[in-house]
């Protein structure tokens, strides 16, 4: 065998080996089968191998023996990474180590267990779950009149108020054992779906005391003594809470909050007590005009160590719940955020409360900050990522409806290429959309990932404002003429809400989903910082080593899988969805690679660097999206028209993937890492391609027709509403034209022909049935096609007193007939 040969042979196993991930001891060993290959064919001789053999026992030695490589090599090192390890406040290390790691972790470490997402169960909803979302949810949607709550009244209606109590929608949470529901977050999610597919306020209203609030506070943090005192209240409804968190100084970075609370004994029942006096300003805080009890955070100061710890004077934020009428306490003036559900100020003055009313106790005095993340990791996965599905199917299923019913150069509009961009846009969107719910959601149900639920809540409201601008655009004059009959107008005026609350979008991209996901998901790096911080030289080298390790296999494996088009990388499934599968795996590692170099490179001015940062984190977060897509896929019918859905949302999600590493390379500052890391990732150039134009309108069709994914996809929408319900009368249009449609095609063909004598469709009619071109049968089946067909596409007017806000001027079958005046033919 020849020195080439050898040398080839060696660089293929080195490869194989980097490849698999091969130890640290495996490396070693075939380094010396290597020397001694060399050495049996002649490449070195007896001087140079002994030379050699010497270099190889000192750096194996150096690497193997642990003692010595942790003096030699990791201790130095060591000493550097403390130094430039960025600072962290208390309030960022909280917001780091709250919640739970779960499926982005695989993704992020480049060699994802498919097993484990596809062994994960969806939760199912119980009997009384379902029951509750058949009957009760249906029976609170037809008490609201979405078009009354949002332009007169402001607020639901005193019979839905009544039902949300009695029914106990504000204690979907609370355990059944305090006598609330106890019902699943994906069960919590589906309610709010469908309530929000009929009215945006009822649902904001029913999910707030649901998500982050008193309620789950107390659960997690209260004592017995609190739980006692107001969980049944919030169970029977009695008690309408709000949390004060956010003001004028204060939205996303809570260590900007102004509001104090300074320990001190104070007068309370008539009695001298130990407290706290507050000086709080709240602003945008949702149910405060009509809250009963105030969940508040604030941060505390002991200036004279009364807690009991005289070195300790500033705890922190501390939150504490305290009664609406509480003397100082000043509450009840609104805001107006788009939508009519109850948004307003609290102001408070020197307001002195016991200590005892501390979430906890005075023993989580200064654990509040904590409490609100960890709490917030859970419930920002299920109430505004149902926001952003309600908008999803309910565009999907009237935008298929109106796309259908309404005509234009006598033809459907959603059979224009245009139009169907925009409407394969909707339908490809509303699939991710319900695969995220229901993924996120379950896993909310088995643990708290903080990661995910920053991913669902920022991609799903986004989604949400895409479909919402859509449906607009298709809709056009139907959507923008606000009235009863209009389904779009209140998300699309309340969309920005959804964007704004639980950490604004922009935030949450550029600073939490990789930021976060970089730590906590990766293998190596918070374990890393820990080691550093707890001075422990023993952990840190083995962690580094690994992490050596693990970045060269990272590498390698995404340079071959690019290479190969990613056909060697590993698919849980045959078929369709194979490929999809490992193109997943092949960015994954690439993502786990980028991340290691650009820490290693750029360091603590990676914090600072947000729209690189926020690339990365877009490809973490399509990942996990294509994830969510490939498996309610395989949970689904595997149908022709589901299979068509999924396709369309992996080939944009694949698309996104390629296009956020593209703006990452491009904008890299590192000249040599940016080169790097463009062989890596795109050793053959960037070859991922959009939606195709064929794919896009095989979804558009569908959108059109009755179809088993139609049905999956739009499950949540409130359809029985009658026919004076916006989505009602779109519903019965399209119950009629499953029947009726032939018949008016027929008529429709002839009249556009010229062949039917007559100035109004009943004129045509009468002439077709005369002169036995068509039945009476199929003549009254046109006619009613006809009915429903324009009921479908006409909008709303009113009376001047009626829009100046006289609202008694009209009733609402007055404003009904006045529309229905418009049809002249």
């Amino acid at each position: 065998m020849s020195t080439l040969s050898v040398g080839l042979a060696a660089l293929a196993v080195a490869w194989v080996m980097a490849y698999v991930g091969l130890p640290l001891l495996a490396w070693t060993v075939f380094a010396g089968l290597l020397l001694l290959a060399l050495k049996a064919v002649g490449a070195l001789g007896a001087t140079g191998f002994a030379v050699c053999a010497i270099l190889f026992f000192a750096l194996a030695a150096l690497l193997n023996i642990r003692p010595l490589r942790r003096a030699v090599i990791t201790g130095p090192v060591f000493g550097v990474f403390k130094k430039v390890l960025p600072e962290m406040s208390s309030t960022e290390r909280e917001a780091l180590e709250a919640g739970d790691t779960w499926w982005e972790a695989e993704m992020f470490r480049g060699r994802p267990d498919w097993n484990k997402l596809l062994d994960f169960k969806y939760t199912a909803l119980t009997a009384e779950e379902q029951s509750f979302l058949d009957n009760e949810c249906d029976e609170l949607c037809k008490l609201c009149d979405d078009w009354k709550i949002e332009f007169e009244t402001k607020d639901l209606s005193p019979e839905a108020w009544a039902y949300i109590r009695e029914k106990k929608f504000l204690a979907m949470l609370i355990k059944k054992e305090y006598g609330g529901l106890g019902f699943s977050a994906n069960a919590q999610s589906a309610v709010v779906t469908k309530l929000a597919t009929k009215s945006i306020t009822m649902a904001v209203t029913v999910m707030v005391p649901n998500s982050l609030g008193p309620g789950e506070l107390l659960m997690h943090y209260g004592t017995d003594a609190q739980k006692q005192q107001w969980l049944p209240g919030l169970v029977s409804g009695k008690e309408i809470p709000c949390f004060g968190l956010t003001g004028p100084e204060v939205g996303s970075d809570a260590t900007a909050m102004p509001d104090l609370g300074t320990v001190c004994y104070g007068q309370h029942e008539g009695k001298k007590v130990l407290g706290i006096r507050l000086d709080f300003s709240k602003r945008y805080i949702t149910l405060a005009p009509i809250a009963t009890v105030v969940g508040l955070a604030f941060k505390l100061r002991d200036p004279d160590g009364l807690l009991g710890d005289k070195t300790k004077t500033d705890y922190g934020i501390t939150c504490a719940l305290i009664p609406a009428k509480h003397e100082g306490m000043e509450i009840g003036r609104r805001h107006y955020p788009g939508g009519a559900f109850h948004n307003g100020t609290i102001h408070g003055r020197g307001v002195f409360i016991p200590v005892e009313w501390i979430i906890g106790g005075p023993a989580m005095a200064g654990k509040g900050w904590r409490m609100l993340v960890e709490c917030l990791s859970a419930g920002r996965g299920i109430s505004l990522p149902a926001l952003g599905t309600a908008g999803g199917q309910t565009a999907y299923r009237m935008t298929g409806v109106y796309g259908r019913f309404r005509r234009q150069f006598k033809v459907s509009v959603g059979k224009f290429e245009g139009v169907q961009e925009a409407t394969g846009r909707i339908a490809g969107y509303t699939y991710t959309l319900e695969a995220m719910r229901v993924l996120t959601a379950s896993a909310v149900d088995h643990c708290a990932p903080s990661v995910v639920t920053a991913i669902a809540k920022y991609h799903m409201t986004e989604l949400m404002r895409k479909i919402i601008t859509d449906g607009m655009d298709v809709m056009a004059g139907k959507a923008i003429q606000q009235g009863p009959r209009n389904f779009m107008a209140t998300a699309y005026r309340t969309t920005p809400v959804a964007i704004t609350v639980e950490g604004a979008n922009i935030l949450t991209r550029n600073l939490m989903i990789f930021g976060q996901g970089a730590i906590r998901c990766h293998e190596y790096v918070f374990p890393e910082m820990e080691a550093a911080r707890d001075d422990d030289l023993v952990k840190f080298d083995q962690l580094l080593f690994g992490h050596i390790g693990f970045s060269i296999n990272r590498a390698v494996r995404a340079f071959t899988l690019g290479l190969t088009g990613a056909r060697l990388a590993s698919s849980p499934v045959q078929g369709e969805l194979a490929p999809y599968f490992r193109r997943m795996e092949r960015y994954s590692s690439a993502l786990a690679f980028c991340s290691d170099l650009t820490m290693g490179v750029l360091g603590g001015k990676l914090k600072f660097m947000e729209r690189l940062s926020a690339r990365l984190g877009d490809v973490l977060s399509q990942l996990y999206i294509a994830s969510a897509v490939a498996k309610y896929y395989l949970e689904g019918s595997k149908s022709e028209a589901e299979l068509a859905h999924a396709r369309w949302a992996l080939d944009h999600a694949m698309h996104e993937i390629a296009r956020a590493f593209e703006g990452f390379l491009d904008n890299f500052p590192v000249a040599w890492a940016r080169g790097v890391m463009r062989v890596v990732v795109f050793p053959l150039g960037n070859t991922t391609k959009p939606v195709s134009d064929k794919l896009n309108a095989q979804v558009a069709d569908l959108i059109l027709e009755h179809s088993d994914v139609r049905e999956r996809l739009s499950w949540l929408v409130f359809k029985n509403g009658g026919v004076h319900d916006p989505v009602g009368r779109m519903e019965h249009a399209w119950t009629v034209a499953q029947r009726t449609e032939p018949a008016y095609l027929k008529y429709f063909r002839h009249a556009n022909r010229g062949e039917l004598a007559g100035d109004t469709v009943a004129d045509r009619l009468k002439d077709a049935v005369t002169r036995n071109l068509m039945t009476r049968d199929e003549a009254d089946q046109a006619a009613e096609y006809d009915r429903v067909r324009f009921d479908v596409i006409l909008t709303d007017d009113f009376s001047k007193e009626y829009i100046a806000g006289n609202y008694a001027a009209e009733r609402a079958e007055v404003i009904e007939l006045a529309a229905a005046r418009a049809k002249l033919a």
